[in-house]
């Protein structure tokens, strides 16, 4: 494994307001990069009472302005929801303003329910175009033939590193074709992650923006001093993804000491399993959990994420993961 990043929500805590959640974003952000993290993604979400990065683009900005060294990006944008040139034009100006450190993730999933996806999209096609955007997004970010018509400026020449996202074999084959680094969804949707790294991996293509396959997987963290401790504030994002689930979305709830207690137990079980590929306890425990997960895996890269109430406790669950993955990182990759 060759690199260690973190993905974050900027989860809105119950009691607390989308300013907080912005607040808490930018100083985990600071943190991270303190402690190794290579690249900070963000992700686009709609209607979530909870989330606060719809405007993922512009967060994505005052990040890299409150760092200097860290990769940041998307992880990601949903295609779906946006034509292509402005999104070249948004991460041509991020690149812009901050050179060699922006990246881009494209899901083809809209983020959110189907009402609020006419919403931000107005008119509805039916068919899948999600190919022929990311082509139409590449050519706008390449150096642009002398006779194009069209132009994303800022965007055209800045190469802004393009992933693929996905929970399915289908973005596999899709980034294995275009020659594309691979982003798997494991900390939510684990059950295809290993026929998806296969397939990646078997298929991939060379291109000109990758000479080999580069896989990334996600995993849930949730790090404390003790594994008792570290259940209980995991407790948050169970409940949540609980209601969720069951259409009921808001704000990150409070940590409960029974949490089978809250959530109908068949309804747990399908957020357990959901969130399998996890590490949760002490940093024993998660040490564990997580050299048991790059090992099974073989990642080129892993991402870590985890929503917890606190904000203090948050800021350590990470640090207990750096300190962890900081020692299953070897170095011996290409930088990508």
């Amino acid at each position: 494994m060759k690199h260690y990043s973190l993905l974050d929500l900027s989860p809105i805590p119950e009691g607390g307001t989308a300013a907080d959640a912005l607040g808490h974003t930018l100083e985990l952000a600071r943190l991270a990069e303190a402690h190794g993290y290579h690249r900070y993604w963000l992700a686009e979400h709609h209607n979530m009472p909870g989330i606060a990065s719809a405007a993922t683009s512009v967060v994505i900005g005052q990040v890299a302005a409150t760092t200097s060294t860290m990769r940041v990006g998307a992880g990601g944008i949903m295609l779906p929801n946006h034509a292509p040139l402005v999104v070249a034009e948004q991460f041509g100006t991020l690149e812009t303003l901050f050179p060699g450190r922006i990246d881009l993730g494209l899901s083809r999933a809209p983020g959110t329910d189907m009402a609020t996806a006419r919403a931000l999209r107005r008119h509805m096609e039916s068919g899948d175009r999600f190919p022929e955007d990311v082509a139409e997004l590449l050519e706008y970010l390449d150096d642009a033939p002398k006779d194009a018509k069209i132009r994303a400026v800022p965007g055209e020449g800045t190469h802004v590193p393009v992933w693929i996202l996905g929970s399915s074999l289908f973005g596999a084959q899709f980034a294995a074709y275009m020659g594309l680094p691979y982003a798997f969804a494991s900390h939510f949707a684990p059950q295809m992650l290993e026929d998806a790294m296969r397939t990646y991996r078997e298929t991939f293509r060379p291109s000109k923006w990758l000479s080999r396959p580069y896989t990334m997987m996600a995993a849930g963290v949730c790090a404390a001093d003790t594994d008792e401790e570290a259940r209980y504030l995991r407790s948050s994002q169970l409940l949540a993804f609980a209601r969720l689930r069951t259409g009921r979305p808001g704000k990150l709830p409070r940590p409960v000491s029974d949490v089978a207690g809250e959530i109908p137990p068949a309804a747990l079980a399908q957020v357990e399993a959901a969130m399998s590929c996890s590490a949760t306890g002490s940093p024993d425990t998660v040490r564990e959990q997580l050299t048991d997960l790059v090992a099974r895996h073989r990642p080129d890269e892993m991402m870590v994420t985890g929503m917890i109430h606190d904000h203090a406790a948050r800021l350590h669950s990470f640090s207990i993961a750096a300190d962890v993955l900081a020692d299953l990182s070897d170095g011996s990759m290409v930088e990508h």
